[in-house]
Formats: C-alpha cells, sequence, structure tokens
C-alpha cells in the first residue's frame, strides 16, 4: 500500500501535467466552451445514471446522448438536504457511504486520502448548514487548478509580480475537514516558499509570522485581510506583497477599498465552495470570472426563473460538470450573483460577475418583511474603526457584536440602523450594538458568519 507521501507526490505531478491544458482553456471562444460543456454535460448525466441509484430515478426521461444546457430547466432542484439524506444513493462508489465518509472526517488531524483515492471535506458554510463532499483523484486536481491556473496566467503576463520572490503566506483555515486547509497541504510543493498562519491564531500572533517571512503574495479570508490592512495602517504590520487574493467570504466593497489603500496592488477575488471549485478574476477587469468549462450556472431568482444580466440573482443553480463521484445536477446554492455583460480586457470568453456580496440567507425576515444584509452592513461598513461585526437577528431588531481599534458611538450607530429600519416599514424595531473582544468563527473553517438570522441561532 502506498504512503500519503508517495500518494501525494503523485497527485501533484498529476495536477502539474493537468495544469496547461486547463489553462488553454481560459482562451477558448464563447462557442468552444458551450460545446465542451454539452460533452461534459452528457458524460456527466451519463454516469449518473449508471452509478448513482438516487439520480438514476431522477433523470429516468433524461437521454444522456440528447440532454443540453436548454434541457436542464426541466430537471427538478437538488439541494444540500437532498445530498444529506441521501448520500449513500448519490454517490457513485459503494464504498462512500455516508458513515463511512463522516468516520474518514473524524479521524483527520492533516490531509489524507480515503481509500487512495478520494478527498472527503465538511462544509458548513455561510448558511452554517453542515454538508460533506466528496472527489476523487482527477476531480481533487481539477479543483486544484480551477483557482491556480488564473494565478499561473498573471505570472506571465505581469513581469514584475513573476520578477517578485516565490514567497507566500496563507491565513485562511488549518484542518484539513476545509477544503482550503486539506487542498493547500495536498498539492504544496517546494517551488513556492509558503507560509501557512490558521486564522484562529491571536492577530499579533499572524502579524509577528508575516513580518518575519515577508510574503509577496498574501492570501486570506476578506475579514482577516482587513484586520491586517488595518494592522498595516497603523504600523504594526510592515510587509510589501505584490499581490492579494481572498476568498471563503464576501468581499465586500469597504473590504477591497481598504486593502487596495493599505497596500497599493490589486485585489483578486476567488469566489468557490466545496461543491464546485473556484471562479477568479483575473485582475485586468471589474468582476471575476466564471469557470465556464467546469460548471453550468443558473442564475435565478426566488421561484426559479432566469435573472437577466445585470440583475442579481436570489439563487443559483450549479452543475458541477468535473466531480463524478458525486454528481450535483441543479444544485440549489443561496449565493446572490450579478452576470456582467461586460467583455474583459484580459480576452477571456469565460463570463464574469460582479464581487459576490452575501446570500439569500443573509436576509433576516420580520413576518412579511424582509431586509437585506446591505441594510446594516452600509451603516457598520462606514464605521472606520469597526474591524469585524457580527449580526444576530432578535425578534423585533437584532444584537450587534463589534470589534474595534478605536472609538464607536454604538448608541449613534445603533439609532442609524433603526432609523433604516423603520423607513423599511419594521415597526419599532430594537437594536443593540456592543462592543467585544472577539467574534467566534466557524470551528473548522475559521470562517465569520456575519449575518445570524433568527431560525439559525441555537
Amino acid at each position: 500500500m502506498a504512503t500519503y507521501e508517495e500518494l501525494r507526490q503523485r497527485h501533484v505531478a498529476d495536477a502539474a501535467s493537468m495544469l496547461p491544458g486547463m489553462m488553454e482553456r481560459l482562451d477558448w471562444s464563447v462557442e468552444r466552451l458551450a460545446a465542451h460543456r454539452q460533452a461534459e454535460l452528457r458524460r456527466l448525466v451519463r454516469v449518473a445514471k449508471d452509478l448513482s441509484p438516487w439520480h438514476r430515478k431522477r433523470l429516468a426521461d433524461v437521454n444522456p446522448d440528447e440532454v443540453d444546457e436548454s434541457m436542464l430547466v426541466e430537471l427538478p432542484v437538488m439541494t444540500k438536504d437532498d445530498l444529506m439524506a441521501d448520500f449513500d444513493e448519490i454517490v457513485t462508489d459503494d464504498r462512500l457511504h455516508l458513515d463511512v465518509v463522516e468516520d474518514h472526517l473524524d479521524s483527520l488531524t492533516g490531509d489524507a486520502y480515503l481509500f487512495d483515492r478520494y478527498h472527503a471535506i465538511a462544509s458548513g458554510g455561510s448558511t452554517g448548514r453542515r454538508g460533506v463532499f466528496v472527489y476523487d483523484w482527477d476531480s481533487w486536481a481539477v479543483f486544484y487548478c480551477s483557482a491556480l491556473r488564473f494565478e499561473i496566467r498573471a505570472l506571465r503576463l505581469d513581469a514584475d509580480l513573476a520578477a517578485a520572490p516565490a514567497r507566500g503566506a496563507f491565513v485562511y483555515a488549518h484542518h484539513a475537514t476545509h477544503v482550503s486547509g486539506a487542498m493547500g497541504q495536498t498539492f504544496a510543493t517546494g517551488e513556492v516558499e509558503l507560509h501557512r498562519f490558521p486564522v484562529t491564531l491571536p492577530l499579533d500572533e499572524i502579524v509577528a509570522g508575516l513580518n518575519a517571512c515577508q510574503p509577496a503574495m498574501l492570501s486570506g479570508y476578506p475579514s482577516i485581510l482587513y484586520g491586517l490592512a488595518k494592522e498595516a495602517r497603523q504600523g504594526r504590520l510592515r510587509i510589501a506583497p505584490a499581490r492579494l487574493s481572498c476568498a471563503g467570504e464576501p468581499l465586500l466593497p469597504e473590504i477591497r477599498a481598504t486593502l487596495e489603500e493599505a497596500w497599493n496592488v490589486p485585489v483578486i477575488n476567488i469566489y468557490g465552495a466545496s461543491e464546485f471549485g473556484g471562479h477568479v478574476s483575473c485582475g485586468l477587469g471589474p468582476g471575476l470570472h466564471l469557470s465556464d468549462d467546469l460548471a453550468i450556472f443558473e442564475l435565478v431568482d426566488t421561484d426559479g426563473r432566469p435573472v437577466a444580466p445585470g440583475v442579481c440573482s436570489d439563487k443559483i443553480y450549479v452543475t458541477n460538470l468535473f466531480n463524478y463521484s458525486m454528481p450535483l445536477i441543479r444544485y440549489e446554492v443561496t449565493d446572490q450573483l450579478r452576470l456582467l455583460d461586460d467583455a474583459c480586457p484580459c480576452g477571456s470568453a469565460h463570463r464574469l460577475i460582479a464581487d459576490p456580496q452575501g446570500r439569500q440567507d443573509d436576509c433576516f425576515r420580520y413576518g412579511g418583511l424582509t431586509v437585506n444584509a446591505h441594510v446594516f452592513r452600509s451603516v457598520l461598513g462606514r464605521q472606520r474603526n469597526v474591524l469585524e461585526y457580527q449580526v444576530r437577528q432578535t425578534a423585533s431588531g437584532a444584537d450587534v457584536a463589534v470589534r474595534c481599534i478605536g472609538p464607536v458611538n454604538c448608541a449613534e450607530v445603533a439609532a442609524e440602523i433603526t432609523r433604516d429600519l423603520k423607513t423599511l416599514g419594521l415597526d419599532s424595531p430594537e437594536i443593540t450594538v456592543v462592543p467585544v473582544e472577539h467574534l467566534e468563527r466557524h470551528e473548522r473553517s475559521g470562517k465569520l458568519k456575519r449575518f445570524i438570522p433568527l431560525a439559525a441561532k441555537g
């Protein structure tokens, strides 16, 4: 039996051989991308019907040799609840029983293979609803390359970036049950000097570590990078990265502006999920490129009807075209995306979306009134001394916890949010704003959930 390191080194080599072909796809035409998606969709449906009992019933009337993107609207939607309730019937390898995968996840102290072939990850997601996902050998490498290829492309196009030291720092989840922790361990090489800082470390320890290693490339959750930018402004963090990238949480406008001001370099946003890989901004134009060769995205409203470019969706349906171990076909994700009807200066035909700003689950509902998270975010984001915040819905308003780096008039902030809620039609809203020493992050992923609806409390 091969050791973990032997498997990992072989995996690294396979991903490296796969990368040039995946990079070529960034320059494919719209027509070639569409033809590729159709071929991959038919292959996926064929595998799903052959090997997944759940999909065999669900897709009984679908001919794999004839299905195309236009026919997806005729298929039922798949949810995370479906996935977890029917896990054993959805996966295409009979060995991947949910209890076996869960036992594997429970045993992890670092990255590890399941049956020498699979990687399993868990995600509470921004909703807090836990999901378990499995990738086989090839799909795990594709997932990795989906984000890496734009980074490699940037190095080829930017001489200054290419000349920077091959030294990077990651401030993400460290635990191998989370995709950012597991994938970074699987595909680590000696070509880039990488320094990893678990996001759960005290901020002063992260600052000291970054000052010591002086990364040319810095990547982390937006909320932690925002805090590090504040540390740079105060003179405690003394680094000069040539490239910034962030993932895992919404990159809010105020965070992007603060990062650009602190280091005067482009901020590369990565939109991704445990379910469907990474989608990256190229740094040469607005927005992020969807990986139009790896997934089919349907941007829809609350009722599942397609929305036009420029209109923010209420949710999306995603069909992952590269993971045959766990076919996700029209899988519902409550991210709110807005398709940009622009051509990117980089020349790629992969479609553009605006920076995702949240998800439908971030909305608070008070009876028949729906309040978007932006109502709170627009007020809190203007407070220069508020480093982080978390908003918990209450029956008549919200409790807001703020972590501050200077004086904040909490009563005034509460009053402003109260006025905005009254304007929207909420009767007698009750808002509290309280400073705290720290905000609780997700135990495994290290992400900060900013908005917690009433139903999610407990």
